[in-house]
C-alpha cells in the first residue's frame, strides 16, 4: 500500500496536536516534497528510505523526524479516547515492557506514568526540540548541531515506543476503523528507516520484532 492515502484518511478524526510542516523554499522541505512523492507512487518502502544521492544526511534524518511525528501524531489521536487512565495505567508494551518518562526538567528521574500522560508528554517534548532552531535549523546556512543524529536516536526510540502501545494494547481499536493496513505501512516506513540508518537499537525494537519479521518484507 503507498501512503499518499494515509493523511486523508487519519485527518477524517482527530488529530493529537497540530501538524508540524517545513517552510517553503527550504531544502527541506524539497526533501520533504521528493520523498512524499516517492511514497505516493507506491515504490518500495526499503528503497524510499535510501538517502538520494547529493544530499546531507542530517537533512534527509531531519526530514523524516518531523514526519513520522506528524504521522504517529494522527495515529495516536484516532485511538486516545480510549487511552484512558484506567485502561492504561501505565505506558507499557504488553507485561514484559513498561516505559518511564524522564525529560531532565519537570521529571528528573525515570518515572512511571499512565500512557496517555507520557505520550502528551513525550509530544510536547519533541514539538519543543524540532521547533528549535538550534537543534532543528531551518534554513541550510544555519549547522546541525554536533550531536543531532544522537537527539534524532531518542526522538525516535521514542516514538517506537508510541507504535509498541498502539499495537500491543490499541489493535482492535485500529481494527475496528479499518487502519490496520494504513498503520501496518506507516510502521514498515518507519522500521525501514530506522534500521537503514541504524538510529534505533534492536533492544527498543524488541517488543516489535516478531510483527516485523513477518511484516517488513521489502527487498
Amino acid at each position: 500500500m503507498a501512503l499518499n492515502g494515509f493523511f486523508d484518511f487519519f485527518q477524517k478524526g482527530r488529530t493529537f496536536r497540530p501538524k508540524k510542516k517545513f517552510a517553503h523554499g527550504t531544502i527541506r522541505y524539497s526533501l520533504h516534497k521528493q520523498a512524499c512523492a516517492s511514497l505516493n507512487s507506491g515504490i518500495n518502502l526499503r528503497g524510499a528510505v535510501k538517502l538520494p544521492e547529493g544530499e546531507d544526511l542530517n537533512d534527509w534524518i531531519a526530514v523524516h523526524v518531523v514526519d513520522f511525528f506528524n504521522r504517529i501524531n494522527l495515529i495516536y489521536g484516532t485511538i486516545s479516547d480510549y487511552c484512558t487512565e484506567q485502561t492504561c495505567p501505565t505506558m507499557s508494551g504488553g507485561p514484559r515492557f513498561e516505559y518511564l518518562w524522564a525529560d531532565g526538567e519537570k521529571y528528573k528521574k525515570p518515572t512511571p506514568l499512565p500512557a496517555k500522560e507520557y505520550i502528551s508528554n513525550l509530544m510536547d517534548w519533541i514539538e519543543v526540540q524540532i521547533n528549535n532552531p538550534a537543534l532543528f535549523p531551518c534554513t541550510s546556512d544555519l549547522p546541525f548541531p554536533k550531536n543531532f543524529e544522537k537527539l534524532c536516536s531518542k526522538i525516535l526510540a521514542r516514538l517506537h515506543r508510541v507504535f509498541v502501545h498502539v499495537y500491543i494494547h490499541h489493535f482492535q481499536n485500529i481494527v475496528t476503523i479499518a487502519a490496520e493496513a494504513h498503520v501496518n505501512t506507516c510502521y514498515k516506513h518507519f522500521y525501514y528507516f530506522v534500521t537503514e540508518f541504524d538510529l534505533v537499537s534492536q533492544k527498543e525494537l524488541e517488543p516489535l520484532a516478531v510483527m516485523a519479521s513477518k511484516i517488513c518484507k521489502d527487498c
